[in-house]
């Protein structure tokens, strides 16, 4: 079968992961270019797939300024870095990856998608947790009724207290301006997720939460702006960041903080950079906490709860059914099925399929299933197309409107009002 050719846009680690499937199957996928303005990544990148000097670009005007060289193109650049190369993708004729979130505007969303349709493209979005075994096999249960019609859900998204404290306080989405609402630089993949079991229209969202705990006011007593200047908590603080990145684990999250993983330059980066600060004296302006009420057409409710005070990075659910349950935890790898009536008890479990980076194997399903729609030239659907990513980001965006606001939200009257505003019009 055609080999299909890919050009890498944001050679970070979202996009280097999804690259390796060419490195694992060269048969079924080349990566042919790369365009990312850091010097070392690109040249990081361009040995490992062995790319020559006049396909490797600084940025993306000077790849889309050359004859098309690809069938496809990855964009894995920041949350509001991806309308602009994804829109010149399109109109290039490529097919277009894109990494989650489609984009931290509704209107980039709903005009990318109307983009997609118009060129006949295909336009995957990396919601990877369809893909896995885990969430695969539920919505299989789900589909042959072992436990009823679907009644509820009970979703948790467990983000862990370091986590947040790396991604969200000191990190790369600390700042809802800067990349996106939590609720969507976090969470739309299981808003996605969500809306793929139910199977259903959402038709009211509702939204509660708040930056609660990495602010100036919980600070402890003295403590400086940066880690590194004397801190008087150091010897109690879960945050204290020598505990975090000067250890002899240079894995992630500690690789995000220097390309060079030297003792001495990820000291120089807590010294000078942005992952030294106290994570009570930060910029952030992100939530740490947030609950979402969803009703569906069909109707199913959800509550589904983000909280960073969690030990552990974790999805934990329960679907409640007419005839049974299905309770589930991902990092685990366990599914449990409970039979009303009966009391049996199924119990399911895989082997670990990726870990945390591969997201239980989905990165690498998403990747598999985008090759195999680009082969077809659009003419079969996947799993993550942009015209079933659009709700699930539209649920976001209401969410966070409902969460500032404190009003329920009828989601077909907020994309009519995203659908008309002018400047989609006019766009």
């Amino acid at each position: 079968m055609k080999k299909v050719t890919v050009a890498l846009i944001g050679a970070g680690l979202r996009g280097i992961n999804y690259s390796e499937y060419a490195i694992q199957h060269p048969d079924e996928l080349q990566v042919v270019a790369v365009a990312e303005p850091n010097a070392k990544r690109r040249n990081k990148f361009k040995a490992r797939h062995k790319l020559a000097d006049d396909v490797c670009f600084t940025h993306w005007d000077e790849f889309f300024a050359s004859p098309k060289i690809a069938d496809a193109v990855f964009i894995c650049t920041q949350d509001n870095q991806h309308y602009v190369p994804t829109m010149k993708a399109l109109e290039a004729g490529y097919h277009v990856l894109l990494e989650k979130p489609m984009s931290p505007d509704a209107k980039e969303c709903v005009l990318m998608g109307e983009m997609a349709s118009k060129v006949n493209r295909v336009f995957s979005i990396c919601h990877v947790l369809r893909y896995t075994n885990f969430f695969s096999t539920i919505k299989e249960l789900l589909e042959s009724g072992a436990i009823g019609q679907l009644m509820s859900i009970q979703h948790n998204e467990n983000v862990g207290y370091w986590h947040q404290a790396h991604s969200f306080v000191r990190g790369n989405w600390r700042k809802k301006d800067e990349s996106s609402p939590m609720i969507l630089a976090k969470s739309c993949h299981d808003l996605d997720i969500l809306s793929w079991l139910t199977d259903s229209e959402c038709v009211r969202v509702s939204s509660f939460g708040s930056l609660s705990h990495f602010k100036s006011s919980e600070a402890p007593e003295g403590a400086p702006l940066r880690c590194t200047d004397g801190c008087p908590a150091a010897d109690k603080c879960l945050y204290y960041a020598p505990n975090q990145y000067l250890t002899e684990d240079t894995d992630w999250p500690t690789s995000a903080i220097s390309d060079d993983p030297s003792y001495e330059a990820r000291l120089k980066a807590l010294q000078e950079g942005p992952y030294g600060r106290c994570v009570y004296h930060c910029d952030n302006d992100v939530v740490d906490h947030q609950v979402v009420n969803l009703e569906f057409a069909n109707s199913v409710t959800i509550a589904f709860t983000m909280s960073a005070f969690t030990k552990d990075v974790s999805r934990t659910l329960k679907l409640m059914g007419t005839t049974g349950e299905i309770r589930g935890a991902m990092e685990k790898n366990e599914i449990e099925v409970l039979h009303f009536g009966s009391g049996k008890v199924e119990r399911i479990s895989f082997e670990n399929a990726g870990g945390h980076v591969g997201h239980g194997g989905g990165d690498m399903g998403l990747i598999k299933d985008f090759v195999k729609l680009v082969r077809a030239e659009g003419k079969i659907q996947g799993l993550t197309s942009a015209n079933h990513s659009v709700q699930s980001h539209l649920m976001a965006f209401a969410a966070e409107q409902s969460r500032i606001e404190g009003n329920s939200i009828v989601l077909k009257e907020f994309a009519q009002s995203v659908c008309n505003d002018e400047e989609v019009k006019q766009r």
